[in-house]
């Protein structure tokens, strides 16, 4: 253990300072006036917050959820914060129209599209794996190929804009952690589908960005009432990751990690120690308060 640290140590600064000097620091609200901004998940947590900043922004929002009460009331808060227009379709994901209904709207409303913010999640269970199959299949609707059905209906509109592809995902998507096993293999599906997807893009001179977002656990009311009770964690502020994830975007970035040192010291020990990483993994679980 002595000898592991004292390599990856050195190796974590070196990453870290390589991730934070490379980056690109010229974000400026002006990137996000008038343009024109799909948020999908906006009725509540990360999505919300996105959905104010971009008002703050003067961006266009076309938000979406499943519940319609929620969106209004988003939308009419966009509004006084100075969007420069805001409009919501609602509806469940599970529905495998309603990605290309919401693109639709975006098409019939502006006629082009700028940016596709993909951040919508389906309900799922914080336990051990029960084996129901079923569940599995009805998530990655949800979280996997609602995804994608919106990113093939908006392609036309981004290759016409050169927009970008902003695609919300988390570290259960990138290494396994216990307790979310259906949950993780919908974001490992979008990290496969997203990167692959941008390679074609680069191949073909396709000016379209895609933005894979890494996020560790977020201080929204959904995630702090599923693990708050077997997660050690503090969670990050929702507002600054949304604003991060904002940014990242509009900065066209291969990928974002948020909170940044803990997600890419975790990314880091991927790759050089990964039995070391799944211990300290399990470690951060109060295992005694999960249920079977």
């Amino acid at each position: 253990m002595g000898v592991l640290l004292k390599i990856f140590i050195p190796l974590l600064g070196l990453a870290l300072a390589f991730y934070f000097y490379s980056a690109p620091e010229n974000f400026s609200e002006e990137m996000l006036r008038g343009k024109r901004v799909i948020v999908t998940g906006a009725s509540s947590g990360i999505g919300e917050q996105m959905a104010y900043h971009l008002a703050r922004m003067e961006a266009h929002l076309l938000l979406t959820a499943r519940t319609e009460a929620k969106l209004q009331k988003v939308v009419e808060q966009c509004l006084k914060l100075g969007a420069a227009s805001a409009h919501y379709v609602s509806g469940s994901m599970e529905d495998t129209k309603f990605p290309e209904v919401v693109v639709k709207e975006a098409e019939n409303t502006w006629g082009g599209l700028d940016m596709l913010i993909l951040n919508h999640i389906g309900y799922t269970y914080f336990n051990y794996f029960n084996g129901d199959v079923g569940h599995i299949r009805k998530l990655l609707e949800i979280n996997f190929l609602s995804y994608v059905a919106m990113t093939t209906s908006a392609l036309p509109m981004l290759k016409e804009s050169e927009g970008s592809i902003v695609v919300v995902s988390s570290m259960a998507g990138k290494t396994s952690a216990p307790f979310s096993a259906p949950y993780s293999a919908t974001k490992f599906a979008l990290d496969g589908f997203f990167s692959s997807l941008r390679q074609e893009f680069i191949i073909d001179k396709v000016n379209i960005s895609v933005t894979l977002c890494i996020l560790g656990y977020i201080d929204t009311e959904n995630a702090v009432r599923v693990v708050s009770h077997a997660i050690r964690d503090t969670p990050a502020p929702k507002e600054e990751c949304a604003l991060e994830i904002i940014k990242s975007g509009a900065l066209r970035r291969r990928e974002l990690h948020y909170p940044s040192q803990a997600v890419g010291s975790l990314l880091l020990l991927r790759g050089i120690a990964p039995d070391f990483l799944d211990s300290l993994i399990r470690s951060n679980y109060k295992v005694e308060n999960i249920r079977r």
